[in-house]
Order: structure tokens, then sequence, then C-alpha cells
């Protein structure tokens, strides 16, 4: 196991390993920016680099200053949490050849499945069914792009393939649209990504977004963890996730559990990562692979009693996984609530001062923030400030157990998202389990001010 990890990242996440670190006697080294001198995790580390300036491209993204602060501090390992170059394989293999270990997949596997059209070909030779679309990228023939989508069937999406994050996606429903829609796309992934090459795919009407969560060894074990819901989301952005996802039959689950499982072994996966899939009429389709740790990882710890961080760190230093599949069973309901420093209905960014924090208590509840009374949320990155986790025998329970946390929770001093989770969970057709991805956004265009 090893002495000293270095934790290449900020917020909930970078505390999040901190202590997973403690818990398996590893010392962890933080790094912050300039404008996170004063976070929770940084004050309570043995050991915090300062890596620079406040605008992430100067700190969290600098690789050389990152590994020069492995090397300064003797760290053994690096962890990338999530964001920031937690995907990136050119930052892996660099990691990895200045002589430390990449808490995370082989460079291989981050470049196979970032790119979401080699990703996608890679599922389809291990049998992992896909959304019907084009053979790889898109060429610049405009007769073979209109071929393509007359073949798929109107309405296609015009993805990135260098995409994520709901960034680099446009819908076409004619054909009159379609070329000036994939010229758009292209260019603006060029100018987001590096990577200008677009792929199409069916535009699925009312789709659930469904992941499988799997962890694998360097020995060629891997495991899935059951399933996550992450349907409620806006623009793309996941808002509520919830563990199990409610009316989905469990033997689909294992299905295609199974069928993750032998993708990752396919491809010599090691380490924590994600299958995203949408499903819509009984039916899976792979979109996209995560190969890190997820923001909604605890609604899976929940359910299954394994803490994912602490077994990425375990797999990393060469140990085998310590469970097999027949261990692994789901327990009760977890839901899951983003909490965000900004206005709950306008979406607009609040940082600034919290004068006052006061988070939330009881059986069932848990609650993953870096934030404490009179810490200042900076600009400069994302806005979430936390999560806030229900854990219930049943769903209605896990429900009633967060309606109760988000009633007590106290945030002044900035704008959070509070009110909107509190009016989710009293919607109906949230507690009745079942949304799709557009439901949250078509609730905010009719919800009454």
């Amino acid at each position: 196991m090893f002495k000293k990890i270095l934790v290449a990242n900020r917020g909930e996440i970078a505390l999040r390993i901190q202590r997973a670190c403690r818990e398996l006697g590893i010392k962890a080294v933080m790094v912050y920016s300039e404008a996170d001198r004063e976070a929770k995790y940084v004050k309570l580390a043995e050991e915090a680099v300062c890596i620079g300036p406040a605008a992430s491209s100067l700190s969290y993204l600098n690789m050389p200053a990152i590994i020069s602060a492995a090397e300064v501090t003797d760290a053994e390992a690096i962890h990338p949490g999530y964001g920031f170059l937690s995907e990136n394989a050119d930052f892996a293999e660099r990691v990895e050849k200045s002589g430390f270990q990449f808490i995370g997949p082989t460079p291989d596997s981050i470049r196979i499945m970032g790119d979401k059209v080699s990703a996608k070909q890679a599922m389809i030779k291990a049998g992992v069914p896909c959304v019907p679309g084009s053979e790889g990228e898109l060429p610049d023939d405009p007769v073979v792009i209109r071929r393509t989508a007359k073949s798929i069937g109107y309405p296609v999406i015009i993805k990135a393939a260098g995409g994520g994050g709901g960034r680099g996606m446009r819908v076409v429903h004619t054909e009159a649209a379609l070329i000036n829609a994939v010229q758009m796309t292209k260019a603006e992934a060029g100018a987001a990504f590096g990577n200008p090459a677009v792929y199409m795919e069916k535009y699925l009407q009312n789709p659930r977004h469904i992941e499988i969560q799997i962890l694998a060894d360097k020995h060629r074990n891997a495991v899935y963890l059951g399933e996550r819901d992450c349907s409620m989301q806006r623009r793309h952005q996941k808002v509520v996730e919830e563990a199990p996802a409610p009316g989905i039959p469990r033997k689909l689950i294992d299905k295609i559990g199974e069928r993750c499982v032998a993708a990752c072994k396919k491809i010599n996966y090691r380490g924590a990562g994600t299958f995203e899939f949408l499903y819509e009429n009984g039916e899976f389709y792979f979109i996209e692979m995560n190969t890190r740790v997820q923001v909604e990882h605890p609604v899976t710890e929940w359910v299954t009693g394994i803490d994912i961080v602490k077994t990425q760190i375990m797999v990393a230093a060469g140990e085998k996984l310590p469970f097999i599949q027949r261990q692994i069973t789901v327990r009760g309901h977890a839901i899951e609530c983003r909490v965000n420093a900004e206005d709950p209905f306008k979406f607009t960014p609040s940082p600034g001062r919290i004068t006052t924090w006061h988070a939330p208590g009881g059986p069932g509840i848990r609650v993953d923030s870096h934030v404490y009374n009179n810490y200042f949320v900076p600009p400069n990155y994302d806005s979430m400030i936390g999560k806030i986790i229900a854990h219930g025998d049943t769903r209605e329970q896990a429900i009633a157990r967060m309606r109760t946390a988000l009633s007590e929770t106290v945030v002044e001093g900035i704008s959070t998202n509070i009110d909107l989770h509190r009016e989710i969970m009293r919607d109906a057709k949230f507690v009745n389990g079942g949304t799709n991805i557009h439901y949250l956004e078509e609730w905010l265009r009719h919800r009454k001010t």
C-alpha cells in the first residue's frame, strides 16, 4: 500500500479522498490554488502545496506544477478526483513516466473511452448495446451526411467525439437544418475540445439516464455495483441522482451489468468507471464511459456498503478486489441532491462568503462538503459546494429523510439551489419515480413563480 498520495483536485472530492487516505493510514498531500488557501482540506492537511493562482489553467490544470508537487513531497501516487485532469490521458501518461502511480485507468483506456467514437466502437465489439448512429466520425461530404441521417431516421443528434459535460451536442429535426448543424458542432468542438470530429446518433425522445458503476483491478477481476438513475438534469447537468433506478427490472440491470464487466475485461480496464446509458422502452443504449470516480458515487456506496474511493486506491496499489460479484447486494435506497452556489431558479452563480452553514443530520443522512461558517466560495470554479445524501430502507423513506434534511439545511451569505431541491422532493412525478431526462427542464419551464 502507498505511504503518501498527492490529491490533484479541490472542493468536496479533495476532502473525500483525504478522508479515505486517513482511513487507510496513508498521508495525503493536498494541492491548492491561491483562491483555495482557506479550504477545509488544506487546513486539515499534513502537507499542502500551492500550485498556482486562482485560474484553473495555471493551477489545477497545470501538469508540471502538480507533478513537481508530487516530487518535492515524495508522494508515490496521484489521485485526480473528478473533473480537471481526471480523464486526461496525457496527464496519466506523464504521471506514470515521472515514476508515480496514477490512481485511475491506464492512459490507453482513458484515450479509448475519452473519444466518443472509439468508445462506441469498443463497446460494439464487446457486445454492449449502443444508440443507432454513424459508423465512426462523420465525413465532410454532405451527401454522405444526409444519407447517414436518413438511414438513422430523424430526429438525430450531432455529438463532438471529444465532448463531455453536456457540451458539443446539437439536435437536428429536419434535413434542411442538418449540414449547418454539423458544421457548427464541428467548429464548436474544435474550439472547445481541440478535436473537431463529430458523429451522429438517433435522438431518443424520452429516455432515462441510467449508469452502471464498475470496479476492476489489475488482475482481470471486475464487478458492477448496480445502477444509478441520473435523469433529473438541467442542460445535461445532473441535479438529483438515486440508486437503485426505480421501476427497472433487476434482471435487465444484471444483464447490462454483466456486459459492462465483460467489456472491462476485454479492454483491460482498471479502477473505478461508469458506463452511461440512455434507457427507453426496456432497452439500454450506451452513450459514454467516465473513467473516474463520479460526483454521485455516494448513493452507490450507501446501497452496496462498498467504499469506492478506498477501493480505487487499493487496486491502484496492485491489490485484488476484496469481493466478487455474488457478494455484492443492494440494500435500501439512496438519493443525492447537489448543492450549488447559485440562484435556485435563475441559476446565476452566487460566489461569496458563507456567513452561516448549518448542515443537516439524523438517521440516514450524509453530507459531503468542504465548506464551513465564514468560508469564501471563489468565483473561479464549478458552483457545487456540497452534496446531501439520504438513505432509507425504501425509496419513500429516503425521500422523507431528504425532505427533513433539506428543511434543516441553512446556508446564509450566498444563494443556493436548496429551494429547488425542496420543490423537487415534493413533486408528484418525481415521487412516483421514472421521470425522463427532459422532465426537469419542462418542469422548470412551466413552474409557477
